[in-house]
């Protein structure tokens, strides 16, 4: 699975010199530029498995390269370098040192879905984003995710009351990623809801916000959703401590 995008070729890497004359011939400039040649030994050959073991990563097997997810990928139209198709490429080969190159935009996914629905292999490259960026965070590559932190005030208040409540958790996800409550985007948001909803169903907003109402005969649900959790928690350490004791067998062997 050869990469041939000039995009992916990194600046550093790009050699030109200012003066060349090659068998009379003078090619300096841009006529003398190379791709330096390098070789990456530090390959991690359990790292598709790692990525595998967690939700969202399942099928990134299937991948054949098409590169259908980066062409409709929304990130993608506004940032070019935000490339599923290479991510997916480098976690299939083991190339960790050079996927962790990108770990500061990995996470930028933001859940369109627009990459699943065109693939035609059902690698659901959407969730192999997130196990990515859920990789990241655990193997402490990278600091917790905003998109991550919003994950869990989400499922947290699933678990609490068994309802969701917009408000709180927009104001619980501020919070806990250090934002203001007070920006441009929500004043509006905000101005455009005072003026659209019936009085009624604003002062029920509100209280729920304070109050946190539950839904009735919660408990017994929460604690069955809390347990399967933790089971597919321990399923995927287990998974990821399988995955990094293969490889750690592969090098030994091969030393």
């Amino acid at each position: 699975m050869p990469i041939h995008e000039k995009s992916l070729i990194r600046p550093e890497n790009l050699k030109t010199h200012d003066q060349l004359v090659i068998d009379g011939v003078d090619v300096s400039g841009h006529w003398s530029t190379f791709i330096e040649s390098r070789v990456v030994s530090d390959y991690n050959e359990a790292l598709e498995a790692e990525i595998a073991s967690l939700p969202g990563g399942e099928h990134i097997h299937r991948c054949w390269q098409c590169g259908s997810c980066t062409n409709s990928c929304t990130v993608n139209a506004i940032n070019p370098d935000f490339n599923p198709r290479y991510w997916i490429y480098l976690i299939r080969m083991g190339m960790e040192s050079e996927l962790l190159r990108d770990k500061d935009i990995i996470w930028q996914c933001v859940s369109c879905n627009k990459c699943t629905y065109a693939c035609p292999r059902d690698v659901f490259p959407e969730g192999v984003m997130k196990a990515t960026a859920h990789w990241l965070e655990r193997k402490g590559h990278t600091a917790k995710s905003p998109s991550m932190h919003f994950d869990e005030v989400f499922a947290e208040q699933v678990l609490k009351t068994g309802r969701i409540e917009e408000s709180r958790t927009i104001r619980r996800f501020f919070a806990r990623t250090k934002q203001g409550l007070f920006q441009d985007w929500m004043v509006e948001m905000v101005k455009g809801l005072l003026r659209g909803l019936p009085v009624g169903l604003l002062t029920r907003m509100g209280l729920a916000t304070l109050i946190a109402p539950r839904t009735s005969n919660w408990s017994k649900a929460s604690a069955a959703i809390q347990e399967y959790i933790d089971e597919q928690h321990t399923k995927q350490e287990e998974a990821m401590s399988l995955a990094q004791l293969i490889d750690t067998a592969r090098r030994d062997a091969a030393a």
